[in-house]
């Protein structure tokens, strides 16, 4: 009898909808499904992909999105290419290190102006670390090997003459996981990100950070430039083969950008899940304020910043070195061009 009934509520619903199609909200029957494997969602860097969950922009542009969390950004380019999610919300780095293996990722959206990554020296080693070179023989966390932050690990060791691999690198994600790590001194240091950085500093007001790019200024320290973080990527093929969806969540994250900075602080962590803002809100509330400057106005993909991705690399890694590889095949902005020319918004 039960079975009946579904069939028959069914039915009236199929019917009302046919009958009567404005009585039914839009999304409820045009929505796409994207699934977005995340590096890392409690990360600050990432934030423009939750909070435009948690302000409705994807649903807005007639998309279903779920987003997965994983560890790290290597773990997220995994779910892609193994093909069990569709976009990356993770670092642009990655696109130009895989193109030296033939495998093509675009770029289509970029949030993040520069990567906003520190290497940080836990409480119980800062006696010991006292640059990058003293990293040396330690064990140093990163969010996952193979992830943006082990390799700007990687390239600041070179970059001070140590060797890579010297140093035992160990994945203890983004989070509270990082905090915990470092706390206990189960590592000697670690590349960490923002909330995770102010957290810990608001138990260790003299915590060492040996370098950092959490600003404009510091970026221009460590890469000579502008150094484009966080964006939403896939490969090439899905890109061209889904031009709506691609369209659709570029516009769901420019709106988002739009909205951030529009909005304070304060009214943002109001709209971020609870378990992400965690229990200390006034610490959250630091980070999160330092952070904004670091969120896109524009969406769009500094041609100098890829160069300067490329040229990293080529440092780093042989293989990027030799692969000759146009970094102009690894982002795209006509997404972006497209949402803005539609909505007239900022360029």
């Amino acid at each position: 009898m039960k079975l009946v009934f579904e069939k028959l509520a069914a039915t009236l619903f199929a019917l009302a909808m046919i009958s009567a199609p404005s009585l039914v909200p839009a999304q409820a029957w045009a929505q796409t499904k994207v699934t977005i494997a995340v590096g890392g969602g409690a990360c600050l860097c990432y934030l423009p992909t939750v909070l435009a969950k948690q302000l409705g922009e994807y649903e807005k542009a007639g998309l279903a999105v779920e987003l997965v969390d994983l560890k790290g950004g290597s773990d997220a380019l995994k779910a892609v290419l193994g093909g069990s999610a569709d976009v990356v919300s993770g670092y642009f780095d990655h696109c130009v290190n895989l193109a030296a293996r033939h495998q093509e990722l675009v770029a289509f959206v970029v949030y993040d102006r520069y990567p906003g990554e520190a290497v940080v020296v836990s409480p119980k080693h800062t006696g010991e670390i006292k640059s990058i070179k003293d990293l040396a023989g330690k064990k140093v966390g990163v969010s996952a090997p193979g992830s943006s932050t082990d390799f700007f690990l990687k390239y600041l060791l070179k970059k001070n003459g140590v060797d890579p691999t010297s140093v035992a690198v160990i994945g203890v994600g983004l989070g509270g996981t990082a905090v915990a790590a470092m706390e206990q001194g189960q590592i000697d240091a670690a590349v960490m990100l923002d909330p995770s950085i102010t957290v810990l500093q608001g138990s260790h007001p003299d915590l060492r950070i040996l370098s950092d790019t959490r600003t404009g200024k510091d970026t221009l320290a460590v890469f000579g430039g502008e150094y484009p973080g966080g964006a939403l990527y896939s490969t090439a093929a899905w890109i061209k083969g889904h031009d709506k969806e691609t369209q659709a969540l570029t516009s769901a994250i420019l709106n988002t950008l739009d909205w951030i900075h529009s909005h304070s602080a304060e009214e943002i962590m109001a709209k971020m899940p609870p378990e992400m803002v965690g229990k200390n809100k006034e610490l959250y509330l630091a980070a999160l304020k330092s952070t904004i400057p670091m969120y896109s106005p524009t969406g769009k993909m500094d041609p100098k910043g890829a160069d300067a991705v490329l040229a990293v690399f080529s440092t780093s890694s042989p293989d990027v070195a030799k692969a000759n590889i146009d970094v102009t095949k690894t982002y795209t902005d006509k997404f972006v061009d497209r949402a803005r020319k539609t909505t007239g918004g900022a360029k």
